[in-house]
C-alpha cells in the first residue's frame, strides 16, 4: 500500500501526471517539487485548501531514498507549513498518514503537527484494511 492506492507503485510518469490531473481537478491540488541547487530530485508533496474550515492540506508527501534521515523532509514540510500560513493565510494545515509508519510520523512531530484524530479500518485495499491518522499544526 502506497499513497493509499492512489498512486501506481513502482510510479511511472504516465499514472503519475493522470493522477495530479485528476487530483488538480477534483480536489484543488498544487503539486510541489523539490530539488537540490543542481536540480536533483529531494522530494514532493502536494497542497491544496479547503476555503470553509480555513485548513491547508498536504497530500503525497515524499522524499526520495537518498535524502531520507537526513533532515530534508523536515526542511520542506517547514517550507510548505510556512507557505500555507503566509501565502495562503491559512489556520491550521493538516495531513494523513498511515498509523504504522512511524518514520513519517516522527517527522511530522518534529515539525509541529500533532495527532488529531485516527480512523482504524480507513481503507481497504485487496483483503487488508488500512487505518488513517489525521495530524494538524496550528498557526
Amino acid at each position: 500500500m502506497w499513497c493509499a492506492n492512489l498512486i501506481q507503485f513502482p510510479m511511472e510518469k504516465e499514472s503519475f501526471e493522470k493522477t495530479m490531473r485528476e487530483a488538480a481537478d477534483r480536489f484543488g491540488v498544487s503539486p510541489f517539487v523539490v530539488t537540490s541547487d543542481e536540480g536533483e530530485l529531494i522530494g514532493f508533496f502536494c497542497y491544496s485548501v479547503n476555503l470553509d474550515s480555513n485548513e491547508g492540506m498536504l497530500k503525497f508527501v515524499m522524499n526520495t531514498p537518498k535524502y531520507r534521515g537526513k533532515g530534508y523532509g523536515k526542511e520542506m514540510l517547514r517550507l510548505a507549513v510556512k507557505y500555507a500560513f503566509e501565502i495562503t493565510n491559512v489556520q491550521a494545515v493538516q495531513l494523513n498518514v498511515f498509523p504504522e509508519n512511524e518514520r513519517a510520523k516522527k517527522c511530522y512531530e518534529s515539525v509541529g503537527f500533532t495527532e488529531r484524530k485516527t480512523d482504524l479500518n480507513a481503507f481497504a485495499y485487496k483483503d487488508e484494511l488500512w487505518g488513517r491518522c489525521n495530524m494538524i499544526i496550528r498557526r
